[in-house]
């Protein structure tokens, strides 16, 4: 342990010196590492997060093949043969009732067609999911028999909490999600669907911020978030947040609507909309977001983790999940 320290420091004392090591000079001025990396911050972020992906999607097919071969092994099968005993002698064609029901769920997708027209779909697209929940279920139950431990570890980034009040669970919570979102952004609305279902499964283990990226070329996106921050000064910003993204459409005639329905006091509602006064917290949001990687919404950081774009509730559950067990908590 004695050479542990003196390494240590010798490695952090190269880093320090890399860092401030000239990439560049024009005259007597020096352009250092550190500055060209804080300047192109946004992007290493978003390469270091893909690079990630990539590999655990990789770790996680290697895992997967190790696990199928050590059980075809041990019952002296072929991994075909695996294949056919816990999934395809498992599967049968969904009935009459459940292709109605698919089809009635989604018949404003399917344009106008009949159901003997996407019938034949629908029976694939059953099978096709019920192939892959029995396949995730072999494999949860093939890393329990066999241990399985992940000691590959996702970047994590420092994100400020923003300037709103959170939902869910309070500072002893043990997963943190900051959001970064814009009112007019079909993407966002999905994605708080899922924020919904997030906060209802997991309660007090998980507190959330919403942080302002309205986009630019969103023509009403910073006029909501003005206006749901002029509703935070009244206390009442959750509320209105939720009946922003439950619009169609969004002008100043419905953030005074919506101002009235929430009972708010609309003189200095009004006031606080057209002074714009929560424009530097706006845009202190869309600064850190940018810094962040994030280019698009909505972005969510999970305890750090970036997870980009409207992600489904699975993507969520799998981080949250890993999140709480780093934490102790089952």
């Amino acid at each position: 342990m004695r050479s542990f320290f003196p390494a240590l420091f010798a490695v952090l004392l190269i880093a320090s010196f890399a860092s401030a090591e000239p990439v560049a000079k024009i005259g007597d001025r020096e352009i250092s590492r550190q500055e060209l990396e804080d300047s192109v911050r946004a992007q290493l972020i978003q390469i270091e997060n893909s690079r990630y992906e990539i590999l655990e999607s990789g770790l996680d097919e290697m895992i997967k093949r190790e696990l199928l071969t050590r059980e075809a092994a041990a019952r002296g099968i072929s991994l075909d043969e695996l294949r056919e005993q816990e999934i395809d002698s498992k599967l049968s064609d969904p009935g009459e009732e459940e292709i109605q029901r698919i089809y009635d769920e989604n018949q404003a997708r399917l344009e106008g067609q009949t159901l003997d027209q996407v019938k034949e779909m629908i029976v694939s697209y059953v099978k096709q999911r019920d192939a892959q929940n029995l396949s995730n279920a072999l494999f949860e139950s093939l890393r329990s028999k066999y241990g399985v431990s992940v000691m590959l570890e996702p970047p994590v980034f420092k994100v400020s909490l923003g300037r709103h009040p959170s939902r869910g669970g309070g500072e002893t919570a043990p997963v943190t999600i900051v959001g970064f979102s814009d009112y007019e952004c079909p993407y966002c609305r999905v994605a708080e669907t899922t924020v919904e279902r997030v906060l209802d499964t997991y309660g007090e283990k998980v507190r959330y911020f919403h942080r302002d990226y309205p986009l630019p070329f969103h023509a009403n996106a910073k006029s909501a978030s003005q206006a749901a921050s002029c509703a935070d000064d009244q206390g009442k910003f959750w509320e209105y947040h939720k009946a922003l993204f439950g619009r169609d459409s969004l002008s100043v005639e419905v953030f005074q609507e919506i101002a009235d329905q929430l009972e708010l006091d609309r003189v200095a509602f009004d006031e606080c909309l057209a002074g714009e006064i929560h424009s530097d917290g706006i845009q202190a949001d869309i600064l850190e977001g940018g810094s962040l990687g994030v280019d698009g919404t909505p972005a969510f950081f999970v305890n750090g983790r970036l997870l980009s774009g409207a992600q489904p509730f699975e993507a969520f559950k799998k981080v949250i999940d890993s999140e709480i067990a780093k934490a102790g908590g089952a």
